[in-house]
């Protein structure tokens, strides 16, 4: 009769999920109190997808269980979950707080970090980074918004100091560009806001890694990409494939037709949205007004979804959007990467609810790359939101 083994004592069967989380650095031994024991062999298939050079000795007695290595395993490589994976401290202001939180829900590997924004009595920031020892080495993000002049100055202050903790990289989001509609001179004395914004961010200190890399999306004119000098990386993301997969969604996606309200608009995007038909509108001057017309392209009996970068007052939307309705558009609707809306002028949008092109939009896609706006205009048909946390935890991999 062939003999059998011994069944193994229930102190080691209760450890063997501690084999799978074992990193081995330092010294390790389990101690098992079971009296009757065997000795087996046995070989760990995998750490970490590394080659099979593990080997567990079960003594017999009481001796102790050793894990040993048949090869050198160094320690980094032993250590590292996931080389692929690059793990990512992300701080952000009052503003951004929402934003953040969805980005850091797009993956594991990206960690909120808070910063105390406090203010001295005579209204300028008093500021202060928490655990400012445990970012040392680490990639570290900030997560900006400059929608007003009076809160970049604090956190310009955030985003000078944290390069300078020894963190390994530092990485500036700044989802939208304020200044970008400022970016050159038409008469002597003008001053081009961009340049000046661009020079700033340029003279960020550098961390251990090296320069600051920056990610910002649809900034406003193709050159603002030259402002930029060489102790920063511009990395110009966009919101258009948010767009695109939105469109993918609708019941009349087949009958979709791109409208561009001008030419720059047209030079932008035509060439991430050449798979649509295309309208171009531009201004003319009738009289003392300037109205919009259709250069290019036919409305009729489509769906059109006027693209854009940015939208402020909305006047050469709703223009656009009047003169497709007069050329016989089914719908229209409209997507803006950056609704800035200032003064509440997103009020002047109307919802379509079918039928009537002319009275107002089926739909008004904008992303939250300007928090205030997202809070006015959650929830209110025609907006819709298209968040860019995934694209910016993207980003971050980088």
């Amino acid at each position: 009769m062939a003999s059998t083994s011994p069944p193994l004592p229930s102190s080691f069967l209760n450890r063997r999920k501690l084999f799978s989380n074992f990193t081995p650095f330092k010294p390790f031994s389990i101690s098992l109190h079971d009296v009757k024991c065997c000795r087996f062999r046995c070989q760990i298939k995998s750490f970490e997808n590394r080659p099979p050079n593990w080997n567990v000795d079960f003594l017999s007695g009481t001796e102790p269980v050793h894990l040993n290595s048949t090869s050198p395993m160094s320690m980094d490589a032993a250590s590292a979950p996931d080389s692929a994976v690059k793990r990512v401290c992300l701080f952000y202001c009052n503003e951004t707080k929402a934003l953040a939180e969805r980005i850091a829900a797009e993956s594991d590997a990206i960690e909120l970090r808070n910063i105390n924004w406090r203010t001295f009595e005579d209204g300028f920031p008093n500021l202060f980074i928490p655990n400012a020892h445990g970012i040392r080495g680490e990639n570290v993000a900030f997560l900006a918004s400059f929608s007003s002049p009076w809160v970049i100055f604090e956190q310009l202050s955030i985003i000078y100091a944290l390069p300078k903790l020894f963190v390994s990289s530092f990485t500036l989001v700044l989802p939208f560009f304020p200044t970008g509609t400022s970016e050159r001179m038409e008469d002597e004395g003008d001053v081009a806001t961009a340049f000046t914004l661009a020079r700033i961010l340029s003279n960020i200190p550098t961390s251990r890694g090296g320069p600051t890399s920056l990610v910002t999306f649809d900034i406003h004119a193709l050159q603002e990409r030259f402002y930029f000098g060489d102790n920063i990386l511009p990395c110009f993301e966009s919101g258009i494939p948010l767009l695109m997969s939105r469109l993918q969604q609708l019941p009349d996606s087949d009958n979709i037709s791109i409208a561009f309200p001008d030419d720059g608009a047209w030079k932008r995007f035509h060439k991430q949205l050449q798979h649509y038909p295309t309208i171009v509108c531009n201004k003319v001057r009738m009289g003392d007004k300037r109205i919009v017309r259709i250069k290019e392209g036919e409305a009729a009996g489509r769906h059109v979804v006027i693209v854009d970068d940015l939208v402020q007052s909305g006047g050469t939307l709703i223009e656009c959007q009047k003169a497709l309705a007069a050329n016989g558009a089914a719908k229209v609707s409209a997507y803006v990467t950056h609704g800035i809306f200032p003064n509440g002028s997103w009020q002047r949008f109307e919802h379509d609810n079918g039928g009537h092109p002319e009275t107002g939009l089926m739909y008004f896609w904008i992303t939250d790359s300007c928090p205030r706006t997202v809070k006015e205009v959650m929830s209110k048909p025609p907006f819709e939101i298209l968040s860019l946390a995934g694209s910016i935890a993207a980003a971050l991999q980088i």
